[in-house]
């Protein structure tokens, strides 16, 4: 491939959350009645070519895993629907994306299209990780971030979130059980 399209085409929607770190989209290749092959190539070319080493899925179904397969880009498919227990999936997705980040990966989560799921789930993320000290904060930074309203499913989730124990208390945690075991010995 040559010329301008060898750079392929930047996904709709594309927005980072966190700078060449971690960013969020559309599902390469459109929506529904939109998406197109040709479309999805040229986007999953432009991802790969921008140095993404992980493309992490939202959506409920397999679409275009196996295309990331093609492509030799890593992918992780963590399914999250619009009405479910956010709070027991949560914790460990977002352990997973701070142990990704942690090692150094380029992340771009999406969904079929950028909606409440994703917006909610990078908010409840920022929350999570301590990088923005309350709820309502993190909604409003990713609205900022993606000019569009986080509507009552993210902003659910993002509530979910603020219920979980954050890394910090995960770790203290771990340091209290292992010293409870030692003292036992």
């Amino acid at each position: 491939m040559k010329g301008k399209w060898a750079a392929g085409i930047r996904p709709r929607n594309f927005c980072w959350i966190m700078k060449d770190r971690l960013a969020i989209c559309e599902r390469p290749g459109g929506r529904g009645e939109s998406h197109r092959r040709v479309r999805r190539t040229e986007e999953i070319n432009w991802i790969r070519q921008q140095g993404f080493s992980r493309v992490v899925s939202l959506m409920p179904s397999t679409h275009n895993l196996h295309n990331y397969s093609e492509q030799n880009i890593a992918w992780s498919h963590w399914p999250i629907a619009d009405n479910e227990d956010y709070r027991a999936r949560l914790g460990p997705l977002f352990a997973e994306l701070q142990s990704l980040l942690v090692s150094g990966e380029k992340l771009l989560v999406h969904r079929r299209a950028l909606d409440d799921v994703v917006c909610g789930f990078v908010a409840g993320y920022l929350l999570w990780n301590g990088m923005v000290p309350s709820e309502s904060q993190a909604v409003v930074v990713v609205e900022k971030m993606t000019e569009r309203p986080v509507g009552a499913v993210g902003r659910r989730i993002v509530n979910s979130a603020a219920a979980l124990p954050g890394p910090e208390d995960r770790l203290l945690a771990v340091i209290e059980q292992e010293q409870e075991s030692a003292g036992d010995d």
